[in-house]
């Protein structure tokens, strides 16, 4: 079955970084385009960044560009999402996805607190 694992949440004072991992498996990873949202609390899920299955084409939210990267790994079936210049207000849980024969697959999540 499918399954995403997201890790390397945490809490980072304003201004630093940190690199999210989502580990696939349950599917041939290296031919599907994968996305990664977020969740602040109180509001809705929102797009962050996404990759082609290649990786050969990316895309970002207005807010994360030029600040987070988006990339992937096909041999180890990995997506990254390095996330540099945090704020405040990129706390949230963030949530890697997959859509798998017209079924939307999402992680657990992994929390980012970014606080001084």
């Amino acid at each position: 079955q499918v399954q995403l694992v997201e890790s390397g949440g945490g809490l980072v004072q304003p201004g630093g970084f940190l690199r999210l991992s989502c580990a696939a498996s349950g599917f041939t990873f290296s031919r599907y385009a994968m996305k990664w949202y977020r969740q602040a609390p109180g509001k809705e899920r929102e797009l962050v960044a996404g990759i082609s299955s290649s990786g050969d084409s990316t895309s970002y939210a207005d807010s994360m560009k030029g600040r987070f990267t988006v990339s992937r790994d096909n041999a180890k079936s990995t997506v990254y999402l390095q996330m540099n210049s945090l704020k405040p207000e990129d706390t949230a849980v963030y949530y890697c996805k997959c859509r798998y024969l017209n079924k939307d697959y999402w992680g657990q999540g992994t929390q980012v607190t970014v606080s001084s």
